[in-house]
């Protein structure tokens, strides 16, 4: 059996689910991918009562079909298709009430697929849980689904019979930096801080995609088989990965390709201008979905003159492949190793690095030491178009002091010359003009092996490393 690899809270909170005095109906959420079922699965083993799982692009009598089976499966040998959805937990219940389980455990994987038009899927879930299940105290519902938008929208904050009926919510987080290390260990990969950073830069925490890396190979060899070989698992990963989660996915590929285009983000306005979608409804559900589903994230300027919400690109697959896949037809299978230290990688790696670091807040705060105090973070740049003045990450602190920090990302320590050392004291000065902030700021350094020392190093108050993102 596969171990879990790290989602140690995430484990302890499915101990609790299982151990409430009361019925639980949990929704387990999360990017496609993120290990969603594998955590579930392994944590239960053999522990259900009911597993079903949904058919993608099925209509209501093959989603029914499958429920049969999953009946039959799950002890009734004799349980027929039934006519609806009504019927079919009316059957669950049966299935149920004859369980000598002390708590019965109910999953039912990729929710949002068994939801097919005018089958009043929704209706019969309802009824379920209101009218028999919620009265018992040994039931445990788990419903998961990658389509966060649907599992936000249908299911967490529904209107109707399910409104404030789901009485507990896991997101499951992508892997931190030493979660795949760890899980690079468990498969037999060791590899330095820094091939997994660049690891990281590429497939983000998000295990399905580290499952996939073959020890022995260097991690351009593996990105040459995943991506580039005529037969690469990934090759292929980026419209089936959209097209899964949302209907009309062009248009949401469209808005993240633009958001992708400007490293610190693009307010609703910007994207409005700089693509076809019109201001309205529209745009905000597709906003919404991305931000939901983990695609992009939404921050408020720390300049309280500026009050519009920016969005950003945060997903790492999704980054990779506007900057590598889509814009190279089949090359030779060495395609990336090639591609090392050229102007397109260089770009690349230092907007990748930002958004690793802006993953590993957590971690960034605990080398600084203020670990216990409330922060809010977001990137900065100046609404004078002249002066171009652009901040990698701002951690606003409520202790009166705003870390104004620098990301390098290089294979040496960085040294910061004369030229360097004269943008970062402009940089400094047209925030605190612009901002009117009243708060001390401390110029901060990110990089992957730190400073090297010499006259210009002294104004820089606080630095964090590569290293220090792995606790």
């Amino acid at each position: 059996m596969n171990r879990i690899i790290g989602r140690i809270n995430e484990q302890a909170e499915l101990s609790r689910f299982e151990k409430s005095p009361v019925s639980e109906f949990v929704a387990i959420y999360g990017r496609r991918r993120v290990g969603k079922t594998f955590l579930v699965r392994e944590y239960f083993a053999s522990r259900f009562d009911f597993y079903l799982t949904g058919l993608a692009n099925s209509n209501t009598r093959t989603q029914l079909i499958n429920f049969q089976l999953a009946l039959r499966q799950g002890g009734n040998a004799d349980a027929l298709v039934p006519e609806n959805w009504l019927y079919a937990f009316n059957e669950l219940k049966s299935l149920l009430e004859k369980s000598n389980s002390q708590k019965k455990i109910v999953f039912l994987d990729e929710l949002p697929w068994m939801d097919t038009p005018k089958s009043d899927f929704i209706s019969a879930l309802e009824n379920f849980w209101n009218s028999w299940a919620s009265a018992r105290k040994d039931i445990v519902l788990i419903a998961c689904g990658s389509s966060t938008s649907w599992m936000m929208s249908k299911l967490i904050n529904n209107k109707g019979g399910l409104h404030n009926r789901i009485t507990q919510r896991l997101k499951i987080q992508p892997f931190t930096l030493l979660e795949c290390k760890n899980y690079l260990s468990d498969a037999g990969i060791i590899w330095e801080n820094y091939q997994t950073t660049e690891a990281y830069m590429v497939f983000g925490g998000i295990p399905y995609y580290w499952s996939l890396l073959k020890k022995g190979l260097s991690l351009a060899h593996n990105i040459d088989n995943l991506f580039f070989s005529d037969s690469g698992t990934l090759r292929d990963e980026f419209r089936n990965l959209y097209a899964a989660l949302f209907k009309n996915s062009e248009k949401y590929i469209q808005i993240v390709e633009i958001i992708g285009k400007k490293s610190k983000g693009l307010t609703r306005n910007e994207i409005i201008k700089h693509g076809s979608e019109k201001s309205g409804g529209g745009l905000s559900k597709i906003l919404e979905d991305l931000e939901s589903c983990g695609f992009i994230r939404s921050y408020q300027f720390i300049d309280k003159k500026q009050r519009d919400k920016i969005y950003q690109l945060t997903d790492f697959y999704t980054l990779f492949y506007f900057n590598f896949i889509k814009t190279n037809n089949p090359k030779p299978h060495n395609c990336w190793s090639s591609m090392i230290d050229s102007p397109v990688h260089r770009t690349w790696t230092g907007y990748a690095f930002e958004r690793v670091c802006m993953e590993h807040i957590p971690q960034i705060k605990q080398r600084l030491g203020i670990s216990g105090v409330h922060t809010r973070y977001a990137s900065w740049r100046s609404r004078e178009s002249l002066n171009g003045a652009q901040v990698d990450l701002l951690i606003d602190r409520n202790d009166s002091v705003i870390n104004l920090c620098e990301i390098k990302y290089s294979v040496n320590q960085f040294a910061i010359d004369k030229k360097y050392a004269e943008s970062l004291r402009n940089k400094i000065g047209t925030f605190k003009q612009e901002t009117e902030t009243h708060k001390s700021v401390f110029l901060t350094f990110i990089s992957t092996f730190g400073l090297k020392q010499n006259e210009y190093s002294g104004m820089v108050q606080n630095e964090v490393l590569m290293k220090d993102l792995f606790v």
